[in-house]
C-alpha cells in the first residue's frame, strides 16, 4: 500500500479523497490542509495520509461549519506529522477522536476509507506497465495488449462490465475496476477518448457511470 507519507499528485488524492480536482485544489490554495502536508515546488501535491483530512472537510460541509472542521483537523495534525513514519496498520490503531466542550469528532471512519482507496490506487498502478516494444509504449494492462485508457473509457460512457470483458476476454472485473481508477488518477491531456469498443461491439448506452466500487 502507498506510505502515509508518500505524497500524490492532486489527481491522485482527488481519487484517494473521493472529491473534485477542484476540491484538492481548494484545500491546497484555502489553507483547509496545513502547510507541512502540502508541496507546490514541482507541481501540487498532498500528503497521502491528509487525503483523510480532505474527505472530512467536504463530506461533513453539511453537519459542521468550518470552523469546526477546520478546528478538528488543526488538533489532530500534530498526531499525524508524528505518525508520518508509521505503517496504515499502526496509524489506524491510533485515536482519532477530537472534543472541544459538546462537540465530539470521530475522524477515523475517514482514515479508513482513505487507507482502502490508497490500497486501490496501488493496486492500479501494478496493473499498468509500459514498453516501447508493446503498442510504442502506450500504458497496458499488465501482461496482456490492452490499453487502459481504453477500457476506463469503455466504463466512462457507461459500456456494461459484461460487454468490456467480452470484447477484452483476458481481463476481469475487477481489471476493469482498477483501470478506471487509474485513468482517473493519471488522466491524459488533450481530447478524451471515445470509449470505443474493438469492431464488431455493439453500444448499447451512452450513459454516465460512476466509477465502479469493490464488491463488498
Amino acid at each position: 500500500m502507498a506510505a502515509v507519507a508518500e505524497m500524490l499528485k492532486a489527481t491522485e488524492a482527488a481519487v484517494v479523497s473521493r472529491v473534485s480536482l477542484r476540491d484538492v485544489n481548494r484545500a491546497i490554495d484555502e489553507r483547509i490542509l496545513p502547510d507541512a502536508f502540502v508541496s507546490v515546488d514541482n507541481g501540487r501535491h498532498v500528503l497521502a495520509g491528509a487525503c483523510s483530512f480532505i474527505s472530512f472537510y467536504f463530506e461533513t460541509a453539511k453537519r459542521l461549519t468550518s470552523e469546526e472542521r477546520l478546528f478538528a483537523i488543526r488538533t489532530v495534525e500534530p498526531k499525524l506529522t508524528r505518525s508520518r513514519s508509521l505503517a496504515w496498520a499502526a496509524l489506524l490503531r491510533e485515536d482519532w477522536t477530537v472534543r472541544d466542550d459538546f462537540l465530539t469528532i470521530d475522524l477515523m471512519p475517514f482514515l479508513k476509507s482513505t487507507s482502502e482507496r490508497l490500497s486501490d490506487l496501488e493496486a492500479a498502478r501494478e496493473m499498468v506497465t509500459s514498453s516501447d516494444d508493446v503498442l510504442s509504449g502506450t500504458p497496458v494492462i499488465r501482461n496482456t495488449r490492452v490499453p487502459v485508457y481504453d477500457v476506463a473509457a469503455s466504463v466512462t460512457v457507461g459500456h456494461s462490465v459484461e460487454r468490456i470483458l467480452g470484447a477484452y476476454p483476458n481481463l476481469d472485473t475487477e481489471k476493469v475496476r482498477l483501470a478506471a481508477i487509474y485513468a482517473e488518477a493519471n488522466p491524459l491531456r488533450g481530447r478524451p477518448r471515445t470509449g470505443d469498443l474493438p469492431k464488431g461491439s455493439v453500444i448499447t448506452s451512452d450513459r454516465r457511470v460512476p466509477r465502479l466500487r469493490k464488491a463488498g
